[in-house]
């Protein structure tokens, strides 16, 4: 399917703390589900959604080998939580910490990976969205195997892997993490 993307406008979609966007993609990445909240912020009907790879709202700020870390991550049967700046169909963006699950079949196998979104505070943001940059213009320049050394090295400075850094870096804490927690009960497999 051939997306046709929106061009950026600069402008940020401001989103509430309480606000929980969930999508669900079959084993492929194409979204199955989303949530009103969800399809509220994205722009796109549940229409246009539905059966869309959810790199529908993938933003040309987002180095393409944070993507890759991610489907590895997930492709080796670990949840995993990301920072990601979204585009809305308006062309608008909006960053999120999206915490992802998979579910399997009682065979192993992958039915389906649900996101549950919520706003990344601005302090990830602060962080984060200078590292990014740093990394497109490192993959502009030198591909993703260029910024994919630039984070791996990144990384070691820091003495952590992906996971540990996005997890100290932006997993909800104390009453916020309560409420994702049961944010996320709400929505089954």
């Amino acid at each position: 399917m051939e997306i046709n993307r929106p061009t950026p406008t600069g402008k940020e979609i401001k989103l509430g703390s309480t606000q929980m966007l969930v999508s669900k993609t079959n084993a492929k990445g194409d979204i199955v589900y989303s949530n009103e909240c969800f399809i509220n912020v994205s722009g796109y009907s549940k229409l246009e959604l539905m059966g869309s790879p959810h790199s529908i709202l993938r933003h040309p700020d987002m180095p393409r080998v944070v993507f890759y870390l991610m489907w590895k991550e997930i492709r080796r049967g670990n949840n995993i939580i990301a920072v990601v700046k979204n585009l809305s169909k308006s062309g608008d963006h909006y960053w999120v910490t999206t915490d992802f699950e998979i579910k399997k079949t009682r065979d192993g196998k992958v039915r389906n990976y649900m996101a549950f979104r919520q706003v990344a505070p601005r302090n990830v943001v602060k962080i984060i969205e200078p590292l990014y940059a740093k990394m497109l213009e490192i993959e502009e320049k030198d591909g993703m195997d260029g910024s994919a050394d630039y984070f791996e090295n990144f990384l070691k400075e820091k003495g952590v892997n992906y996971n540990e850094f996005i997890q100290d870096l932006a997993s909800p804490k104390g009453i916020t993490q309560a409420f994702f927690k049961k944010m996320k009960e709400l929505f089954p497999a």
